[in-house]
C-alpha cells in the first residue's frame, strides 16, 4: 500500500483592490475627485481666476500698496486666505451636493470601506486645490508687487493653509449635505461673499468704518485673515482670533455632522 500524496495548497491570486488599505482607499478616493474636477475646466479656471483678478483689481493698481513690501505682503497674504475660503466652500459646499445628486454617490456610502476613507480622500483634494489656487496669486504678487517672504514666514504661510481650510471645510460640508445642488450654489455665494467683504479679505479691516471694525472680529473670516497675515509679515492679529476661529470651527464641526447624519437617515432607512 502505498501513501496518499497530499495535494500542495493552491495560491489564491492577488487582488490588490479587495485588501486596500485605509489610507490607500482614502488616496483611492482622492484621486478620483480629483480627476473628477479636472474633467470640468470651466471649475478649474474658476477656482485659479477670481482671487488672480480680485489681486490685479484691487492690490496691483494701489501702487502706495503694491510698493510697500509689508502691505503688499498683507495684501496678498488675504486674497490668498479667499482663495483657501473660496476653494473650500466651492469644493464641499457645491461639489458634495452636486455628488449627492448622482446616483454613484448613494452607491459608494453603502460600500463597506465606510466614510472614513471617502471624506479624507475629499479634505486631500480639497486641500490640493487650496494650494493650487494659489499659484497665479502668488505669480502675480512676485511681478507686481513689492511682496516678500523669508524662508520662515513662508513655511508659516503654506502651513495655515491646511488649518483655514479645515475650518471651511466643515462649512462648506454642512451646506452640501443639507441642500440640493441648486440652492447650495446659491448658499454656497450668498455666505462667502459677504464674509469675504466683512472679514477685511478684500479690503484691510483698518479702513473700515469703526462699528464694522470691531463687529468683523467675531467672523471666522477676519479671524483667519489676522492669522495669515501675523505669520507671513509680522503684523500682529488681535487678541481674540485664535479662540474666534477655534469657536467657529466646533460650531461648524456640529453643522457638517449633523446635516451628514440628516442626510444618511433619510436617504438609507
Amino acid at each position: 500500500m502505498t501513501a496518499r500524496a497530499v495535494p500542495e495548497p493552491v495560491a489564491l491570486p492577488s487582488e490588490p483592490g479587495a485588501l486596500r488599505s485605509w489610507a490607500s482607499l482614502a488616496m483611492l478616493h482622492g484621486r478620483y475627485q480629483f480627476l473628477e474636477t479636472v474633467r470640468v475646466p470651466i471649475a478649474v479656471i474658476g477656482n485659479l481666476l477670481f482671487p488672480a483678478l480680485a489681486m490685479f483689481f484691487f492690490v496691483v493698481p494701489q501702487q502706495a500698496v503694491a510698493q510697500d513690501p509689508v502691505a503688499a505682503t498683507a495684501a496678498v497674504s488675504q486674497l490668498g486666505t479667499f482663495a483657501v475660503i473660496s476653494a473650500c466652500m466651492f469644493s464641499f459646499g457645491a461639489g458634495v451636493a452636486e455628488d449627492r445628486a448622482l446616483p454613484f454617490d448613494p452607491f459608494v456610502r453603502t460600500l463597506p470601506a465606510g466614510v472614513g476613507p471617502r471624506m479624507a480622500g475629499r479634505v486631500l483634494n480639497g486641500i490640493v486645490w487650496c494650494f493650487l489656487a494659489l499659484v497665479p496669486l502668488v505669480l502675480i504678487a512676485a511681478l507686481f508687487t513689492q511682496a516678500s517672504l523669508s524662508a520662515g514666514e513662508l513655511l508659516g504661510g503654506l502651513g495655515m493653509v491646511p488649518v483655514v481650510a479645515f475650518v471651511f471645510l466643515l462649512l462648506g460640508l454642512a451646506i452640501g449635505y443639507s441642500l440640493s445642488a441648486k440652492s447650495a450654489i446659491a448658499v454656497v455665494q450668498a455666505v462667502l461673499f459677504p464674509l469675504a467683504f466683512a472679514g477685511g479679505l478684500f479690503m484691510p479691516p483698518q479702513i473700515f468704518p469703526a462699528w464694522l471694525e470691531v463687529a468683523s472680529r467675531a467672523l471666522p473670516t477676519r479671524a483667519a485673515r489676522d492669522l495669515v497675515v501675523q505669520v507671513t509679515s509680522g503684523v500682529p492679529a488681535y487678541g481674540l482670533a485664535v479662540p474666534v476661529l477655534a469657536g467657529w470651527a466646533a460650531v461648524f464641526a456640529a453643522l457638517a455632522v449633523m446635516a451628514y447624519r440628516r442626510d444618511e437617515g433619510r436617504r438609507f432607512h
